[in-house]
C-alpha cells in the first residue's frame, strides 16, 4: 500500500444521502477515539496556550467542520467555570451534522452553530480570535487546502489551531487493530482507514505554511499519530475594548 501521496477516496460519512441516525452512530465512534486517544485535549492545551498567550477577557472561538459540535461541547465545558467568557460558533455544511450539533450542545447557552461554506461569500463577513480545524483538513484535496487556510488567516486574530492526522503505515495497521474495540460502526471503521490514507506528513503540512509567509507557524507531532498545527496572527488590529 503506497503512502507517499494522499489518497483522493471519499469518507461514506461525507455523503449527503446518510441517514441521519446512521450519522450519529459514526459521530459517537468519532467522539470516543478522540477521547481515548486525547484528540480533544490536544486542541483545549492548544486553546489555551493562545489565550495565555493573549490574556483577556472574553474570546470568540470558531470550529471549522464541526461535525456534531462536540469539540465546541469540550471547550464550553473545560471554561465554565473559569473567568473567562467565551462567544463559540460551529461552522459546517452539512444541515444533518448542524441540527445534530444543535441538539448536543443545547445546554450550553455561549454556543451557536451556521451552515454555510467556508469558501462562499457569506462566510466573509466571519470574524473570530481563534479558528479551530479538527480532523477536517483531511477531507479535503490539497488543491483546495491553500484556499481553505488563506481564509482561515483572514478570519481569525490571534491564531489558527489545526489537529489532523498523521499519514503513515503504522497508524494505519494500528488503527485496524483499535478499532476491533472501540470502534462499532462499519462506517467508521471504512472511513478512519481512508482518513489516514487522506493525512498529512510533516513535509505536506510545512508544504501549506509557504504559502502563509506572514504567520508564526508552529508543526508538531503528536500522539496518537496526529499533527498539531498552530498558526498565530501577528499584527491584526484587534475591535475596540477587546485589548
Amino acid at each position: 500500500m503506497n503512502f507517499k501521496r494522499r489518497s483522493c477516496s471519499r469518507e461514506l460519512m461525507d455523503d449527503p444521502l446518510l441517514d441521519t441516525f446512521l450519522l450519529q452512530k459514526v459521530y459517537t465512534d468519532i467522539n470516543r477515539v478522540n477521547t481515548v486517544l486525547q484528540g480533544f485535549s490536544l486542541t483545549l492545551r492548544a486553546i489555551e496556550k493562545i489565550i495565555e498567550e493573549n490574556p483577556r477577557n472574553s474570546y470568540t472561538i470558531m470550529d471549522m467542520g464541526c461535525g456534531d459540535g462536540a469539540m465546541l461541547t469540550k471547550v464550553a465545558a473545560y471554561y465554565k467555570n473559569k473567568p473567562v467568557s467565551l462567544d463559540l460558533i460551529g461552522v459546517d455544511l452539512n444541515s444533518k451534522s448542524i441540527a445534530l450539533a444543535k441538539e448536543n450542545a443545547k445546554e450550553y447557552s455561549n454556543i451557536s452553530f451556521l451552515e454555510l461554506d467556508i469558501l462562499g461569500p457569506e462566510a466573509k463577513n466571519l470574524q473570530c480570535d481563534i479558528l479551530l480545524c479538527t480532523l477536517t483538513m483531511h477531507h479535503f484535496d490539497s488543491k483546495d487546502i491553500p484556499l481553505f487556510l488563506d481564509q482561515f488567516v483572514k478570519l481569525s486574530r490571534l491564531g489558527i489551531v489545526i489537529n489532523d492526522l498523521q499519514r503513515s503505515k503504522v497508524s494505519y495497521y494500528l488503527f485496524q487493530l483499535f478499532s476491533l474495540i472501540f470502534i462499532k460502526t462499519k462506517i467508521a471503521k471504512h472511513d478512519g482507514l481512508v482518513s489516514i490514507k487522506s493525512a498529512f506528513t510533516k513535509l505536506d503540512l510545512e508544504a501549506f505554511s509557504i504559502n502563509l509567509p506572514h504567520v508564526e507557524h508552529d508543526i508538531c507531532w503528536r500522539w496518537a499519530f496526529r499533527y498539531l498545527w498552530i498558526m498565530r496572527i501577528k499584527g491584526k488590529q484587534l475591535p475596540y475594548g477587546r485589548e
